[in-house]
């Protein structure tokens, strides 16, 4: 969830509240933009915290991202597939094509199958062959933290972030940008969702189930993402002095 204005308060917050739902943004510009922003940071500070779940975005921070091909002609070809018979019919193509990179990538987000294939059927190559590339040098070592709980107890607290999320505005926050559902942008867990409602394809209890469902799944391919990492910590969300620990000793004796 975006920082409440208090947390924005306590600390330098970058990249919130920083586009508009109607630009267009890609993990290449987000790499561009935040490594330029640290080689800055860096000149005058030792220390900076990136927090976030997206797995895609934090590589492109940690070692870059491949220069993989594009092609609008093929690009255009997917997006009428996608338009005339579902997102569907893109996951099964992909499945085929690349079961790794399925199997950790944000399946539910119809631009990122359809770059993924977009770039299989230009090379003939699977997409997670061509992102395994060695990595870019950067000018920070980074410690990474992961969190992590007992499924049950991270299923349970998804479905109560839910709740909380439609208790405290969730359905007229969606309302406000109907108009404009077909952006890019607005094509996110807890949007969709209940664009199916106001669109009459489902009840709103069954739009909030979905959502619960799909955080859920997100969440799981999240785990199967970061447990790549070789150098990852991982802690109880609760453990904080463990995590602050783990921090100070690798500032202080860095691997």
């Amino acid at each position: 969830a975006k920082p409440s204005a208090e947390e924005l308060s306590l600390a330098t917050h970058h990249f919130v509240d920083f586009l508009s739902i109607h630009e267009k943004y890609s993990a290449g510009r987000f790499e561009n933009e935040t490594i330029e922003l640290l080689n800055n940071f860096f000149k005058t500070n030792s220390t900076c915290v990136c927090a976030g779940g997206s797995g895609l975005y934090v590589d492109a921070i940690l070692k870059g991202l491949d220069e993989l091909p594009s092609n609008d002609e093929v690009r255009s070809k997917w997006n009428g597939i996608y338009k005339k018979y579902g997102l569907e019919t893109l996951q099964n193509e992909l499945l085929k094509l690349d079961p790794e990179h399925y199997a950790q990538m944000d399946a539910q987000n119809p631009q990122r199958v359809i770059r993924a294939l977009e770039v299989c059927e230009i090379t003939g190559e699977k997409y997670s062959k061509l992102r395994k590339s060695s990595a870019k040098n950067r000018n920070f070592n980074p410690i990474l933290i992961g969190l992590n709980t007992e499924r049950e107890k991270l299923y349970e607290r998804i479905n109560l972030r839910v709740d909380l999320m439609v208790k405290n505005g969730l359905l007229e926050e969606v309302k406000s940008v109907y108009p404009f559902k077909n952006l890019n942008s607005l094509n996110t867990v807890g949007y969709k969702e209940i664009f199916k409602f106001l669109d009459g394809d489902l009840e709103l209890e069954d739009s909030i189930e979905l959502l619960k469902r799909n955080t859920r799944r997100f969440a799981k391919r999240q785990l199967t993402w970061f447990k790549r990492y070789e150098n990852i910590k991982w802690f109880e969300p609760a453990h904080l002095d463990q995590i602050i620990n783990e921090i100070d000793n690798q500032i202080i004796q860095p691997n």
